[in-house]
């Protein structure tokens, strides 16, 4: 079996990380730091490589620390499955969802840090996606908040 011994890091990680004019930058630089010097393996998917392009130089990125993970198809059937989970939990709550469904790129995601054995924590910046991992049933990975954990880094 493999060792957890990674982390997927999202776009908004990224973003403090490469922007020293950030609030977070230097929380989100500690955690990078003590990722690579502690050999976890700092993984990124290919959708946050995307969302990171529109505003920022993917040309920037620290590449030779970073390990690019494409969105694939069983990551797909995964991303459904816990969106099918995320709609039930909606809609007992009230919200009316859309015939056509959107699955956000948090959720995609989140599936691929799910099917990857070596991944023990999503790394993020973002309170909302947060709220999208809590109606996960039972993930087998946590979900690490920079504005939330500081440089307290779970290895």
């Amino acid at each position: 079996m493999t060792m957890a011994k990674a982390v997927l890091l999202d776009s908004g990680f990224l973003i403090r990380l490469m922007n020293p004019d950030e609030m977070l930058h230097r929380v989100a630089l500690d955690f990078f730091k003590k990722y690579i010097t502690n050999g976890v393996t700092c993984k990124v998917s290919t959708i946050a490589l995307a969302e990171y392009g529109v505003k920022g130089d993917l040309r920037f990125l620290p590449t030779r620390y970073l390990q690019y993970v494409p969105f694939v198809y069983g990551h797909a059937e995964v991303a459904a499955e816990f969106m099918r989970r995320i709609i039930h939990v909606k809609q007992e709550r009230g919200a009316v969802i859309q015939p056509r469904v959107i699955i956000p790129n948090d959720t995609k995601m989140f599936a691929q840090a799910s099917a990857d054995p070596e991944v023990f924590a999503f790394v993020s910046a973002d309170a909302e996606a947060k709220k999208v991992y809590d109606l996960l049933e039972n993930p087998n990975f946590e979900f690490v908040n920079i504005r939330e954990a500081e440089a307290d880094v779970k290895l």
